[in-house]
């Protein structure tokens, strides 16, 4: 919060300062004392509710020491890719809060990190349990209770029309459908070549890797390294979605020195 502070010499200063969540407290509080609320046309005290903060304060403890029993397991689904409000600001350089009295009616800033846009990622992920798996899916605070990818997890999760090769972290069936290796040794070299393929289902029609290869060419992509004595190559070629599959090949080739 940017404020003014005035000195003993009668000079004054324009400060950022920062409150941790205890301290916070006493800035609401100030902020809310004379608050009021007028309901047919009578003024009712509207202060900061220290009563649901002692609530909320206490269910967190409880939380805090909670254990899932053994014989159950705990699985955490959190909703990501949404700004969510992380940290807010009042005030500015040119007009700071000199009264907190009318700190509400400063228009807030916001630091944002990635969220459901109500509850952070990294504080959904902090459950403090030992979670068989914790999986962020896109989606809304609510909203992420309507999406197909959820369902799609809690079937697999629960082993209902079950596939081992589903993922739920990215909601893909990766199903490999060939595999090859080979090795030789020429003129002093030793060859190793590799080819692997897989197919990515998904039952998500409007998945964006549908707009990869929007003009119906595969995406090739390729890397090298080298080191004293070897090097290796590979390519991954991703063929365009068809029909919810999309094909991906990986070629790689090493060349090391016959020890």
């Amino acid at each position: 919060m940017w404020r003014e502070r005035l000195h003993a010499d009668g000079n004054s200063q324009i400060i950022l300062e920062s409150y941790p969540l205890a301290e916070s407290v006493d800035i609401f509080k100030g902020a809310l004392a004379n608050n009021t609320f007028n309901y047919n046309g009578e003024d009712i005290p509207l202060p900061y509710n220290m009563e649901i903060l002692k609530w909320a304060n206490e269910t967190r403890d409880i939380l805090s020491r909670a254990k899932v029993p053994p014989q159950v397991k705990f699985y955490n689904i959190y909703g990501v890719n949404l700004k969510t409000p992380h940290t807010v600001c009042y005030g500015d350089e040119q007009t700071p809060v000199t009264d907190l009295q009318q700190l509400r009616y400063f228009q807030p800033r916001y630091v944002c990190v990635d969220g459901d846009g109500t509850v952070p990622a990294e504080s959904a992920m902090a459950d403090g349990l030992r979670a068989e798996a914790r999986v962020g899916v896109p989606g809304e605070h609510r909203g992420i209770l309507c999406e197909h990818h959820v369902f799609r997890i809690l079937k697999h999760w629960l082993k209902a029309d079950h596939d081992p090769y589903y993922n739920p972290l990215n909601d893909y069936v990766v199903l490999p459908t060939a595999f090859e290796m080979e090795k030789h040794k020429e003129k002093g070299f030793e060859v190793t070549s590799l080819k692997e393929e897989w197919e990515i289902i998904t039952d998500n029609q409007d998945d964006n890797r549908k707009n990869l290869a929007a003009d119906g060419n595969p995406m090739v992509s390729s890397i090298s390294v080298s080191q004293e004595g070897a090097e290796a190559c590979a390519t991954v070629t991703v063929y365009p979605q068809n029909e919810g599959k999309q094909h991906v090949e990986l070629n790689a080739v090493s060349v090391s020195v016959d020890a």
